[in-house]
Order: C-alpha cells, then sequence, then structure tokens
C-alpha cells in the first residue's frame, strides 16, 4: 500500500526538484544564485533568479508514467507555445536563453520558461477568461504540427489509476471505484478512437486544444494577460477545454466564438467530455498520497458526480 507522505517527505521532493533545476540551468549557461519556489501542487515551479528563466518540474505523476512519454508531451508543449508566441498570440513562451527541449536531470523530466512578473492578488475573471479562450482556439486551428486525439485524458493513467484505487477505501469508496470503471467502460472507447469519437458525433470539427481548463489557465501579468500551461496540448473537439465549468462559462464562451467566428459548443460533446473529466477526477484520488492536499479539492467534486446521470447520460 502506497503511504501518504509526510510533510518533511513532501518537503525533501521539492527541494530536490528546486536542486534538479538550479543544477540544470547552470548547465545551460544561465546564472542562478537564488531560487525562489513560485507553485508546488502537481509541479514546483521555481525562477531561477537572477536569470529570468522559470522551471517547471513535475512530481506528482500518475501511476505507470513513461519518462519517454513526459518527455514527448513536454516537447510538444514547448513547440506549440513557442508557435503560438511567434503568431503574437498571449502566452507564457519556452525561455529563448536555452535550447527549448526538456531536460532529464536527477530523475526529473524539467522544462524552462521565460520569467514574467506577475499580478499580485489578483482574482480570475473566469467569464472573461472564458471568453477570451474562443481566441485561442481560433489561433491554434493554424497550429501546423500534429498532435494526437485527446492524449490530455490520458486514458492509459486513468485505467492504471481505477486499479490502483481498488481495495484503497482510504482513498475512495469502493461503490465510486466501481461506477467510474463502469463508466470508464463506456467512455473509453470514444477516448481512443477518433473514428469512434465521429460515430458517436458526426459532423463535429476537431483542432489543437490547450488540454486543460484554459479559463482557469490565464497568467495575470504585468503586461497582461497570457494563456499558460500546456502541460496536456492535445487535438479534439473544442469542448474538452471547457470541460466542468458551468453554464454561465459556456455562455461567455459562445459569445466569443462568435466573436471569433468559431463554432458554439455542442451540448451533447459537452456531455461527453464533462463525463470524462469526472471519471479522470476520481482516477486523481490515487494520487492523493503523493500530495495530501489533493483531497481537500477533488472530493467536492466526486460527491457532485454521485449525483450525476451515469457516464453523462451517454450509456442511455
Amino acid at each position: 500500500m502506497t503511504e501518504f507522505l509526510t510533510p518533511q517527505q513532501l518537503a525533501r521532493r521539492t527541494g530536490a526538484a528546486v536542486d534538479a533545476a538550479v543544477a540544470a540551468g547552470r548547465e545551460r549557461g544561465l546564472t542562478v544564485t537564488d531560487a525562489e519556489v513560485l507553485h508546488d501542487l502537481f509541479s514546483v515551479v521555481v525562477h531561477l533568479s537572477p536569470a529570468p528563466v522559470v522551471a517547471r518540474i513535475p512530481t506528482v505523476l500518475a501511476p505507470g508514467t513513461d519518462p519517454a512519454e513526459m518527455a514527448r508531451r513536454q516537447q510538444a508543449e514547448l513547440d506549440v507555445t513557442r508557435w503560438l508566441d511567434e503568431q503574437g498570440t498571449p502566452v507564457l513562451a519556452p525561455s529563448p536563453l536555452v535550447p527549448r527541449e526538456p531536460v532529464r536531470r536527477d530523475g526529473f523530466c524539467l522544462t524552462l520558461w521565460q520569467f514574467v512578473e506577475q499580478v499580485a492578488d489578483t482574482e480570475p475573471d473566469y467569464v472573461v477568461n472564458a471568453e477570451r479562450t474562443a481566441e485561442l482556439h481560433a489561433a491554434l486551428r493554424s497550429y501546423p504540427g500534429r498532435l494526437p486525439f485527446l492524449s490530455a485524458a490520458d486514458p492509459d493513467s486513468i485505467t492504471a489509476s481505477l486499479h490502483a484505487l481498488d481495495d484503497r477505501p482510504d482513498l475512495a469508496a469502493a461503490a465510486d471505484v466501481d461506477r467510474a470503471r463502469r463508466e470508464w467502460q463506456v467512455l473509453e472507447p470514444l477516448v481512443r478512437s477518433r473514428a469512434a469519437f465521429a460515430d458517436a458525433f458526426p459532423g463535429i470539427d476537431l483542432q489543437p486544444l490547450h488540454g486543460d481548463s484554459p479559463p482557469a489557465n490565464l497568467f495575470a501579468g504585468v503586461d497582461g494577460y497570457r494563456f499558460a500551461d500546456f502541460e496536456l496540448v492535445t487535438f479534439g473537439p473544442v469542448e474538452w477545454d471547457l470541460a466542468g465549468i458551468g453554464p454561465e462559462l459556456t455562455a461567455a464562451y459562445d459569445r466569443g466564438a462568435r466573436r471569433a467566428g468559431m463554432r458554439e459548443l455542442d451540448p451533447g460533446v459537452l456531455r461527453f467530455v464533462n463525463a470524462v473529466g469526472m471519471v479522470r477526477i476520481v482516477a486523481s484520488l490515487a494520487l492523493v498520497p503523493q500530495q495530501p492536499v489533493l483531497a481537500q479539492y477533488l472530493q467536492p467534486a466526486v460527491e457532485q458526480w454521485r449525483d450525476a446521470p451515469f457516464a453523462g447520460g451517454m450509456a442511455g
């Protein structure tokens, strides 16, 4: 049984990630005299001061995470954000001071980004952010690179995580795991197969996507907003980026879509991506031993899911 990390173990993990980032930066010619941790949840994000560079080091990993696959995803993120930046789309971009590629160091796989000063103590306006997401989608439509279909769902990790929750009542009730597994049997074929998705939702166009809720990932820089955290960049229906945000924000996205010349959200596809998102939340309970604070974020969503239609109504 995987034990919950103690505060001391969490601190050592963060310290090791920071040390790896500092060493990686110095090896690439950066002057690093101080390292300020800016964020620490799924990844450690650290400013390699005084260099204008931020390192992001994933530390909370799903069961069965393949380092080679992680590096591929990180390279895709670097490529997409570099391209968007070159097109004039406001993003947190890779650092131009180092090669734009993932760095493996001391058991971590990290990426290096431009440092942008953040406006302190700003509350995000999710309605405005949802409208702006349509602008991002309009920009991404022209991205020339190839991205895998709905890789952001990480189906292998969902399966492995649900298996890891077996006989773990301290993490998830057996009834919840059973329901999530049965829902996943309904949803998984449409996640894994572009053809199956097209059969279920004929006429829905697909395109490059942010992959991880752009309305929640806009960075408030002193020079304006920037889209951030493209770690799950993928290819699929635009609805994927709006999963779980509720009717007020989907209406805001539709306003932005009309303004940007994009299509409005399809209710059926929204039900599908919302259902997949909820199964991913249940599966994410397997990560709690690695980051115990996650439980307080995940449990309210799990409680809502229990009252929701089975598989978002997809099995009806």
